[in-house]
């Protein structure tokens, strides 16, 4: 049996994708057939660069992924909601690998302006090396803390996030357009979603189309309080807005000796589960309880519990 090119394995993603209706705008997709993702994970196996999954490029010292090369249905998903155009000045936080700029660079077409800002040294000049592999070596690689945008080449049609937000920096708004799009996965109670905001006649600015997500989280000055703590020596991990009020130890007597077992009358979907009962609960809590949601990696167990899911504290 002969395995598959290169370009057969990168065809065959933007089928996925495609079937899957993630392109909800043509460019976009074209972008994703005319930009092969191996060239920005030169080091991976091919055959899990192109799989629909999001890939680990640096690990902190607890072992957090502090940047990834996104899933790319993410990635179709939040392209989509920028309602990117051809020669569109577009700025966009945390690099990584370098791909994201590339896809955006490839549809803002030679009169667009792509500048990419990326905290960590090492991976911005690794996104360099990249994007000139690629033939996108026009796209603007600083090495920087995003929280104070880039003046230089202000005003923006777009501002796109590739990490986590705890709230949107002021500088962001300032530099965008004030008819533009502003493309980030922000932090709700646990919970992540990919919005793009845009202003309102009274100063506000809403997001309509939100889709739940993942990412890591930004760093630098405007990196949130801490979300995370771990039960115990276990493996569970839990993330809530209001992680410290919560005592994991009496929650690791709980699950260790008073656990009771109830199952739903009815069957939900994962789909189900994460976009809707998920967010039901996350916008409904009472006033004195905390919303949180738990994650433990592949292959462990804790308190008899596997994979993730959300947990709800009185």
């Amino acid at each position: 049996m002969v395995a598959p090119s290169l370009s057969q394995l990168h065809s065959d993603l933007v089928k996925q994708l495609r079937q899957a209706h993630r392109f909800t705008n043509p460019d976009v997709e074209m972008a994703f057939a005319a930009v092969p993702r191996h060239l920005f994970l030169p080091d991976v196996d091919p055959y899990k660069v192109y799989q629909d999954q999001a890939i680990t490029l640096k690990t902190g010292s607890a072992g957090i992924a502090l940047s990834s090369a996104s899933q790319p249905t993410m990635m179709a998903i939040m392209l989509g909601q920028l309602k990117l155009r051809p020669g569109m000045n577009v700025l966009e936080i945390g690099t990584a690998s370098g791909y994201n700029a590339a896809l955006i660079y490839n549809i803002l077409g030679k009169t667009g302006h792509v500048t990419s800002l990326e905290i960590d040294r090492e991976l911005a000049e690794l996104a360099l090396e990249n994007l000139y592999r690629a033939g996108s070596s026009d796209v603007l690689v600083v090495n920087r803390d995003g929280v104070s945008g880039f003046e230089p080449r202000a005003q923006f049609d777009r501002i796109i996030a590739t990490a986590g937000i705890w709230d949107v920096p002021a500088n962001w708004l300032r530099q965008l357009r004030e008819e533009g799009r502003l493309g980030v996965p922000i932090w709700l109670e646990g919970v992540q979603v990919s919005a793009a905001f845009t202003l309102q006649s009274d100063g506000t600015w809403l997001s309509c189309e939100n889709h739940p997500c993942a990412f890591v989280y930004l760093q630098g000055l405007a990196a949130g309080p801490p979300v995370r703590k771990r039960v115990g020596s276990t493996s569970l991990e839990i993330l809530a807005d209001d992680v410290n009020t919560i005592d994991t130890a009496a929650l690791h007597i709980l699950l260790s000796e008073e656990r009771d077992v109830f199952h739903l009358a009815g069957e939900i979907k994962a789909e189900d589960f994460w976009h809707g009962f998920q967010l039901y609960l996350m916008l409904n809590e009472p006033i004195h309880h905390v919303f949180a949601v738990y994650a433990i990696p592949a292959g462990e167990t804790a308190y008899g519990l596997r994979g993730s899911g959300v947990l709800l504290f009185t």
